[in-house]
């Protein structure tokens, strides 16, 4: 999308003619615009001078620290729907293929093994 193209010239125009015609004031827009510059001013002085208490300190907010649950390592065997056939101990792998066979000689369909970490409940 295009711009429209500001004439500057013609601009300063306008505002030399309203200037002379009487409708604004250039002397009085300084005037404030000063008188807001030392407002401000004045006021980061004051800021900047406010003496601070001796012994005083400032309040430190300790962030909560999530506790990390502990996990536990398990067996589990699945179908083809990722469906949980059963659980064995993480030492019982053995038992663990060994179930996996018995299902895929049963049935016929895949089944596999896969490690599970669940929370331990304390």
């Amino acid at each position: 999308m295009a711009r429209k193209i500001v004439n500057r010239k013609e601009l300063r125009a306008q505002a030399d003619a309203a200037e002379a015609r009487g409708k604004t004031k250039p002397a009085a827009k300084g005037k404030v615009v000063k008188e807001k510059v030392a407002k401000v001013k004045v006021a980061k002085e004051k800021k900047a001078k406010a003496p601070k208490k001796v012994g005083e300190k400032k309040a430190v907010r300790k962030k909560k620290v999530a506790k990390e649950a502990r996990m536990k390592a398990f067996w589990g065997v699945f179908n083809q729907g990722m469906k949980r056939l059963a659980l064995f101990e993480y030492a019982d792998k053995k038992a663990a293929d060994k179930k996996v066979s018995e299902l895929i000689a049963s049935s016929r369909v895949h089944h596999f093994v896969q490690l599970i970490k669940e929370p331990i409940a304390e």
